[in-house]
């Protein structure tokens, strides 16, 4: 008798490489769930072709129509969301602040990924940062969303040495190739783990 998986939809603004990582690991037969949507705020983002050729369906809601009202342009992902039966909520590069009403619909079932060990660095430039601050390592983090940014409970973290001669270009990769691996990782946790 095969469980059934938690249904998983991945939001998304550019390529979708850590969508990619997400919706590879949730095909697994012993993954706790699958990626049954991606949805992007960008019709033409790289990453909708992705998902469509690994076989999840892709859909661009465009934020450009609802001009400045941001919970009308969250209403209709929502909608689309549920309507695919959507169980957990994974942001992955959606380049978007998520209002409130959104946030508070989703809450303790929308997770990020953030290129910084936070508390460190929330926001944008983070590589930039973690240079100038002359850190020895960089790294990610996978979160919780909750309403300020990138502020919710940290799920897990991976470290990143900083290498001499790096730049923010070069250590975006390296951190990048560390978020491949940790967010289905801390996803399949999260998942696996006794709700209260």
């Amino acid at each position: 008798m095969s469980v059934a998986k938690t249904r998983v939809a991945v939001l998304i603004s550019g390529t979708g490489s850590n969508m990619v990582s997400l919706i590879e690991a949730g095909q697994a037969p012993d993954a706790p769930y699958e990626v049954v949507l991606a949805v992007s705020n960008i019709a033409d983002a790289a990453g909708l072709d992705k998902a469509r050729a690994l076989g999840v369906q892709a859909v661009a809601v465009e934020h450009a129509p609802f001009g400045k009202n941001r919970e009308a342009h969250e209403r209709a992902v929502d909608a689309l969301l549920r309507e695919h039966g959507v169980q957990v909520v994974a942001l992955a590069g959606y380049m978007r602040l998520l209002t409130p009403w959104l946030v508070r619909g989703w809450a303790g079932r929308m997770l990020n990924i953030h290129p910084s060990l936070l508390p460190l660095y929330p926001g944008l430039n983070t590589h930039a940062r973690a240079l100038e601050a002359g850190d020895q390592e960089a790294g990610c983090t996978v979160h919780i969303v909750t309403e300020g940014v990138d502020e919710g409970p940290a799920l897990g973290q991976a470290r990143v040495p900083i290498l001499p001669g790096d730049t923010a270009e070069i250590l975006s990769e390296r951190v990048k190739a560390a978020e491949h691996q940790l967010y289905p990782q801390i996803l399949m946790k999260f998942l696996n783990a006794p709700k209260p």
